[in-house]
């Protein structure tokens, strides 16, 4: 969907496997047992066999994917996780996505969990090999993964990739979509003060890089059989997953049924991007796409875009440029939100507020 260089990537190689262990999971919904590969983490290794465990981040970041250890020998990869330290770890608490397994292991978990029948719907490991990398804006780089094996993932989805070089994975969504398998993803990622993945994204060295890939991930996702007008609140990188979505919007004509509302925030006019793509998903919908950049920090010195007659333009934080839009219009809408944790809760506060739109209306995932 992105404009990438014509270089090639080489396919990463796959590495070589070690004798599984075995981890048993007790939920309020019955004990759910599956093999562990050394190295891997309990969530991994679950959701890989189709156990729906439960998560958001999965990064150590948010706690969802709580648990208890109640037997066996672990390792847990990101000590200083943010979600840890709020566990009772004298007790055996644990996060899932950050502790593997020494030997066979028991864990309970408070969470509902239950046994997925898709395989279209079971994340997997695999590796990939970063190349056409390209800053779109002084803090936003871009990057495609040549991934060794094909992957099928849902408008809105994420992955998490990990890198010897830094501690602990990053989720981020992918930009593209395809109906079909691809083993080519495109990511978008916002550069922040000490992030050592960012930092490293934004040198130089990057192409040609192999890094592990595991998904997809997420709830937040899209279906063009759902009948809803879209509401799409992004927040610099967090337009990633939007992107998607609206290319398969686009793709199979939603737009000529039902509206699409777009609201982008960033600083300033320079620091918008995907500019392109958006006015073309414009141009497509003829009339059911509206798209808005709003400037937190600049006053805009006319209603569109100067360079693209169908975005619109908004001074303020995105979530006000929103409410104040969609005023009486949330009518049979499904909202999707992407963004900075500020913004996230800004913006649930009008949906939720102003628009009455339901907790079952509303789809994010937990990355801050």
């Amino acid at each position: 969907m992105t404009s990438l260089a014509k270089a090639e990537c080489l396919l990463p190689q796959e590495s070589s496997q070690t004798e599984d262990l075995t981890v048993t999971i007790q939920t309020p919904t019955g004990a759910f047992e599956f093999p562990c590969q050394e190295g891997e983490t309990f969530l991994h290794a679950g959701l890989r066999a189709g156990v729906s465990l439960p998560y958001e981040c999965a990064t150590g970041t948010c706690g969802t994917c709580r648990g208890r250890l109640m037997t066996g020998e672990v390792d847990i990869g990101w000590e200083a996780s943010p979600a840890l330290a709020k566990l009772k770890r004298e007790k055996g608490d644990i996060l899932l996505c950050q502790t593997k397994a020494k030997s066979d292991c028991l864990v309970r978990v408070p969470a509902k969990t239950v046994t997925q029948t898709s395989a279209e719907a079971v994340p997997a490991k695999t590796r990939g090999v970063i190349c056409n990398s390209r800053k779109l804006t002084r803090d936003v780089v871009e990057f495609q993964l040549k991934l060794s094996a094909p992957m099928t993932f849902e408008a809105g989805q994420f992955a998490l990739l990990t890198s010897p070089s830094v501690v602990g994975a990053r989720a981020y969504s992918m930009v593209n979509h395809s109906i079909d398998k691809t083993d080519s993803i495109v990511f978008v990622v916002k550069r922040k003060h000490g992030g050592g993945f960012c930092d490293w994204l934004f040198s130089d060295t990057v192409d040609g890089t192999e890094v592990d890939v595991f998904g997809p991930l997420g709830r937040a996702t899209f279906d063009t059989s759902e009948k809803k007008n879209l509401i799409i609140v992004a927040g610099g990188s967090g337009i990633a997953g939007m992107m998607a979505i609206l290319e398969r919007a686009t793709r199979s004509n939603y737009f000529s049924k039902y509206a699409g509302h777009v609201f982008f925030g960033v600083p300033t006019l320079k620091d918008g991007f995907y500019l392109d793509e958006l006015a073309k998903f414009v141009a497509k919908a003829q009339g059911g796409l509206n798209v808005t950049l709003a400037l937190s920090n600049e006053q805009p010195s006319q209603a569109s875009h100067p360079n693209y007659e169908g975005i619109k333009l908004a001074n303020g934080f995105v979530h006000t440029a929103m409410g104040a839009s969609m005023a009486g219009r949330y009518d049979n809408a499904m909202a999707y939100l992407a963004g900075p944790p500020p913004m996230i809760d800004a913006a649930l506060r009008v949906l939720i507020t102003d628009g009455q739109l339901s907790p079952q209306a509303i789809r994010y995932d937990k990355f801050g």
